[in-house]
């Protein structure tokens, strides 16, 4: 099961895995070639995924794609947190378990090694995710899944602290 919000728009070629949340206002068009999406990974409201002609798109699991980020990369690895704001170039490959801050912009063609934390613009890499900041990644693509199901149970409040 995912979640797909209403205003969200899934065109084309996107296979979406088990879990995915897909938010208000986003978009993924897999009109010029297939776009793939791991278990667990969210995609914020806002957020654009889209692809260069023939260069598909994949997405690992447990990723989390900010508010209003632009996705036009060739990879993105698994248990990756992608800024709000931030902009990924065509045929950038981003590596497992990195960070790209918000308002980053990952330069056309560029290779992120896994763990790493990328900031600027343009975007450069200043250092290496922790164990503890993997875990955190992991952790909120769990919550969003967790929201995402209330969403499909019509229960749009926040839960009582």
């Amino acid at each position: 099961m995912n979640f797909v919000a209403e205003t969200a728009r899934v065109l084309g070629d996107v296979r979406l895995a088990e879990g995915v949340s897909v938010w208000y206002g986003a978009v993924l068009r897999g009109d010029m070639a297939p776009i793939s999406v791991g278990a667990k990974t969210n995609l914020q409201d806002l957020c654009v995924v889209h692809c260069d002609w023939g260069r598909d798109l994949a997405i690992g699991a447990n990723v989390t794609i900010g508010h209003n980020a632009i996705v036009h990369c060739r990879r993105i690895g698994d248990a990756c947190l992608i800024g709000m704001g931030s902009i990924l170039l065509g045929g950038a490959e981003i590596g497992e378990g990195c960070l790209i801050g918000a308002g980053a912009v990952v330069r056309e063609g560029a290779k992120i090694p896994p763990r790493s934390i990328v900031v600027g613009v343009p975007g450069k890499v200043i250092g290496e995710t922790t164990d503890a900041q993997l875990a955190d990644f992991v952790e909120r693509a769990e919550r969003y899944w967790e929201v995402a199901q209330r969403h499909l149970r019509g229960e749009l409040m926040p839960p009582a602290v």
